[in-house]
Order: C-alpha cells, then structure tokens, then sequence
C-alpha cells in the first residue's frame, strides 16, 4: 500500500468551432500564426497534452512541450504517444503553412523512429517541422524531437494528402 497522496490534474479548453470556422478564411501560415499570437485559441489538444506552438514559417514549424509524470506509461517513462502526437502536428502544421484558404490536408502515413527515452525530467521539448516536398495532391514532410540541449529524442517521415473543397 502506497501513502502518496493521488495526483491530479485539471484543464480546460476553449470550443474547437470558431477558430475552425477562422481558419476557412486564412491561408495556413496565416492561421498558425493567428495561434502563436493567440489572437485564436489552441486546438483542444494542446492543452490536454501540454504543447504550444513557437513559429511557424513557409514550410516550417515549430512546438514545444513539457512533459510531465501524467504522461508516463507502465515502463515510468514518457508513452511514445506524446513524441508520436508532437511529430504528427509538426508534420501536419508544416505542410498547412504551404496551403490556400480553405484547402486542408490528413496524414497519409507517419514512421516515427524513437531513438531515447523521454522522462518528466528531460525538461522542455522542441519538435520541427518541415515539408521536404511540397505538392498540390501530395506533400512530404520530416519532423525531428529534440530535449533543451539539442539531443534528438526521436525522428519522424510522413506524406500528407491535401483535401480541396
């Protein structure tokens, strides 16, 4: 029988549907960038899994994330969901950066190569990404996963289908 007290932990977020409904009108940069400088609120996700978005250039992104003990798995480490969940969006924002008003995209495929382990002590963490090929159909992109000193955590590749109206 343990004696720590249980953790917990609470957070909030803001109705997906306005920013959604913003970002029809906005090319991809310029809805990014809405977000950094929280002129629109951060999607649902940011706030469950603690990331934010630091820049965001043509064809380039970049987030940060503190992981915390709530992210750990059975092994007492980070689930290599949150380095899965952190290249993904960096990918997929990546890619957004080079698109129109009102064209998305969805992840064809994403090979995450996970490379060390990531701890509640690691500190801050910064994903890039960037779009390697740019496409009207098809756009590939790398992300990388990286602790404050630089040290790659973990690596990523994806392909992503733009969707047109």
């Amino acid at each position: 029988m343990t004696t720590d007290i249980p953790r917990t932990r609470t957070f909030g977020w803001e109705d997906p549907g306005p920013p959604l409904a913003a970002s029809r009108g906005l090319d991809g940069l310029s809805y990014l960038r809405a977000l950094i400088a929280e002129e629109l609120p951060p999607p649902p996700i940011s706030r469950l899994m603690n990331f934010w978005m630091v820049s965001a250039e043509p064809g380039e992104v970049a987030f940060e994330c503190e992981p915390g003990e709530y992210h750990y798995n059975p092994l007492g480490m980070v689930h290599g969901g949150l380095a899965c969940t952190l290249l993904d969006t960096v990918v997929g924002c990546a890619a957004h950066t080079t698109l129109p008003a009102g064209v998305g995209y969805t992840s064809i495929d994403l090979n995450v190569s996970y490379l060390r382990p990531i701890l509640a002590t690691t500190g801050v963490l910064r994903a890039r990404g960037r779009v390697v090929k740019g496409g009207s159909r098809v756009i590939f992109a790398e992300g990388v996963l990286e602790d404050a000193a630089g040290t790659v955590l973990a690596t990523a590749t994806s392909s992503l289908l733009v969707l047109r109206p």
